[in-house]
């Protein structure tokens, strides 16, 4: 069985409006580490289409980009999606996925069995409500040297109750960033 990692970007305030982070070639390129070493992509319908609006054309070329975010569009391209969404049924991304049907926790236990290298999340929302579920490990998480002051901010639904987690490592990067490694304490 694989861990179901959370990995996204946030500002010191909790804002993950994707906006908001710093995107140069080294944020690009640790974001292309976690997803290579991991089996499998997980979002939310409103992340994936996101992403589905941007990153294909940047993988075909048809959107310059500097070499790093090329480097993640084509590896992205190459992974497993899987995509949770009650109202959206087809999806034709290459290699994307539906996660369906009315058991969250079963459809999101089944993936990680059987990706034993692993399942990176990286939808907000989708995460609180996995969090909820008791299903996430681990949380990698890239904080930005900066306060958003707005939303969307993580975890902002809300949790039962709080979680302890374990510092695995903290990693600074020369844009200020810092990459966080967590593990949820048992």
């Amino acid at each position: 069985m694989g861990l179901l990692t959370f990995t996204i970007n946030l500002t010191l305030d909790g804002c993950v409006d994707h906006q908001e982070g710093i995107a140069d070639d080294e944020t690009h390129a640790f974001f292309t580490r976690l997803m290579d070493q991991a089996g499998a992509m997980l979002w939310g319908r409103v992340t994936y289409e996101m992403m589905e609006s941007h990153w294909p054309a940047v993988a075909r070329g048809d959107v310059a980009a500097p070499p790093a975010m090329h480097d993640w569009a084509v590896k992205l391209e190459a992974k497993p999606k899987y995509v949770v969404s009650s109202t959206r049924t087809t999806f034709p991304w290459t290699h994307s996925h539906l996660i369906g049907g009315d058991d969250l926790r079963a459809g999101v236990q089944k993936l990680k069995d059987a990706t034993p290298d692993g399942v990176l999340l990286g939808s907000g929302k989708l995460a609180a409500e996995l969090d909820r579920l008791d299903l996430i490990d681990e949380y990698k998480l890239l904080v930005h040297p900066r306060i958003a002051g707005h939303g969307p901010t993580l975890y902002a639904s809300g949790l039962p109750a709080t979680r302890r987690l374990e510092l695995v490592s903290a990693k600074p990067l020369r844009c200020g960033s810092v990459a966080m490694h967590y593990r949820r304490a048992r």
